[in-house]
């Protein structure tokens, strides 16, 4: 019994963070969201919203937290791809950008909250990031033969350039999609290639 009671609850739990993501879109943003919005889309009374979060702002802390954790098991993914056979760059603007477009209520949420009032949605979506820039490090040091430095300079202006061209390509059509991505791999490229011959010339140079 307390093993069924278990269950739905955390239906009841995810039928909540459904019925919020359900209802962000680009006009609709999550501080224009209200409990009872929530709940009645959920199909449950609002009293019982309280069950499962403390307001609405662990409510939308919990949808970082999970875009952050899907997300990165996505590019975990992709670099498993890479390891296999294909362009690191390529292979992960396609992952990023395909998750940013089928997920692009989660996402929206993810910018507008990273610069919103709420210091405890920053410092979340903040730290979601630096887990990508530390994981991205993590790999180029593994791969190349660059310092701690080097990698994590290099690890966050190859992130903050894929979270803005994520930004951008929320709600266009197709074509300037597939242009804009086309655009975005190009300026990595400059970055990665840039990259490596400053390194050679400082080690040259040292």
């Amino acid at each position: 019994m307390a093993g069924a009671r278990a269950i739905q609850k955390e239906k009841t739990r995810q039928a909540i963070i459904e019925a919020a993501l359900s209802q962000l879109t680009a006009e609709h943003g999550f501080s224009n969201l209200s409990l009872r919005e929530v709940a009645r889309e959920a199909g449950i009374a609002p009293t019982s919203f309280y069950r499962h979060f403390s307001d609405m702002e662990e409510l939308g802390l919990t949808l970082v937290d999970e875009c952050g954790v899907t997300l990165r098991q996505l590019m975990r993914k992709a670099r498993k791809r890479i390891e296999k056979k294909g362009s690191i760059i390529n292979t992960s603007v396609e992952t990023f950008m395909e998750f940013t477009q089928q997920n692009a209520n989660i996402f929206r949420l993810l910018l507008r909250e990273r610069s919103g009032t709420s210091t405890a949605f920053r410092d979340a979506i903040l730290r979601e990031i630096n887990h990508f820039k530390d994981e991205l490090t993590d790999y180029l040091l593994n791969e190349s033969d660059y310092d701690h430095d080097t990698a994590y300079a290099l690890a966050e202006g190859l992130v903050t350039l894929v979270f803005n061209a994520g930004a951008d390509v929320l709600d266009l059509p197709a074509k300037k999609s597939r242009l804009l991505k086309q655009r975005l791999i190009r300026q990595l490229q400059f970055i990665v290639i840039g990259a490596a011959v400053i390194h050679k010339k400082e080690q040259n140079d040292g």
